[in-house]
């Protein structure tokens, strides 16, 4: 498996990805005491190719998320048309009504008859992020059509969109994504990637060494970071948690493989791990942890030493294997990148500014 040619969710053709946010230069977090200040929040939309079969896993305790019903698989749509991830809590659904104009007016969404009209299907989730900036500062219908408009190929990461006011334990949040593509197996010539919003109770940094948790050296060298000094390390450690503890880490998964929905739930259901070994603690009753995955189906594996699948069984199952796998590599790789990459936002310390020699060049 080797990082596609992005190291992003666009990797997958077909899938775009769009940001809209509005920062104010002054911007503050809001405690039990003290109103917040300005603006810190945004919308991120992931518009998909059409046919892309997509569903969900919601493992978080406090979850704020709209149409995620209606993927189950069991039920009778199968699809989706853009899938938006936005800061503003439960306010910030509102941002998905925006999108649905925006694919209406392009007429895109589910044929409903001869005359062209469409309903588009987008399932949204929402991170809390309503204390940093103003509580009433929270994206609406508008963040979703610039959002919307704005997609393309290339896919900023760090603060913004939907990762403007996020947090990651101590430290400030963000937006991440990674892919991978398969050069052997029963996956090969599959891409795999995935765009997280990170924002959650639990630290995505080991406070103990200053890097990301279990990170293995060739994993380092991935991220481009070295052990930092432990000076910055006492630094981390002697951050105080933030204060909020309504938070959540929500993202999509998008292969160009050929998947049922049930297999698309697996995939979405596998990538928590990635989830869970990036974050301790994950899946909190405090987090609302949600994971789309969608399934494109532009391209057939050429499988290499495929095993032999048992009559009665999904013929697919170790491609689905080797998807999931993947799925649970990358999301974890963007949370870590989406946490390297924040910028300041409102105070909140980085990982740059708090670790900055684990940027620097190793020593020869």
């Amino acid at each position: 498996m080797i990082p596609g040619a992005s190291d992003s969710i666009t990797d997958v053709a077909g899938v775009q990805v769009g940001h809209h946010h509005r920062l104010d230069d002054e911007v503050r977090v809001g405690t039990d005491e003290m109103a917040g200040e300005g603006w810190a929040t945004g919308t991120t939309v992931v518009l998909l190719p059409e046919g892309a079969v997509a569903a969900v896993d919601v493992r978080g305790g406090g979850p704020g998320t709209r149409e995620t019903d209606l993927l189950d698989p069991a039920n009778t749509v199968q699809t989706a048309h853009a899938i938006v991830l936005s800061g503003g809590s439960a306010y910030g659904l509102a941002a998905a009504d925006g999108v649905m104009t925006h694919l209406e007016d392009a007429g895109l969404g589910l044929a409903m008859d001869t005359r062209g009209s469409v309903v588009p299907i987008v399932p949204a989730a929402v991170i809390f992020d309503l204390t940093v900036g103003k509580w009433t500062a929270r994206p609406d219908r508008d963040f979703g059509r610039l959002a919307a408009q704005a997609a393309g190929h290339d896919v900023e990461l760090g603060s913004v969109g939907a990762g403007t006011g996020a947090r990651a334990g101590a430290l400030k949040g963000g937006v991440g994504s990674a892919s991978i593509t398969f050069t052997s197996g029963p996956a090969t010539g599959i891409t795999v990637a995935a765009l997280v919003v990170a924002n959650p109770v639990g630290a995505v940094i080991d406070p103990t060494s200053g890097l990301p948790w279990g990170a293995l050296p060739v994993e380092l060298d991935y991220f481009g970071l070295r052990k930092p000094t432990d000076v910055e390390t006492a630094a981390l450690l002697a951050l105080t948690a933030k204060s909020s503890p309504l938070n959540t880490t929500i993202g999509v998964v998008a292969t160009d493989a050929v998947l049922d929905p049930a297999s698309t739930q697996r995939v979405a259901m596998t990538a928590h791990d990635g989830l869970a070994r990036a974050i301790r603690p994950a899946h909190s009753p405090l987090d609302g942890d949600t994971l789309f995955a969608v399934a494109t189906g532009s391209v057939t594996p050429t499988p290499q030493d495929a095993p032999n699948v048992p009559v009665g069984m999904n013929p697919n199952v170790a491609l689905v294997a080797a998807i999931g796998e993947a799925a649970a590599t990358v999301v974890q790789r963007a949370i870590v990148k989406a946490v390297i990459a924040a910028d300041p936002v409102a105070g909140i310390p980085t990982y740059r500014q708090t670790l900055p020699s684990a940027f620097a060049p190793p020593v020869r």
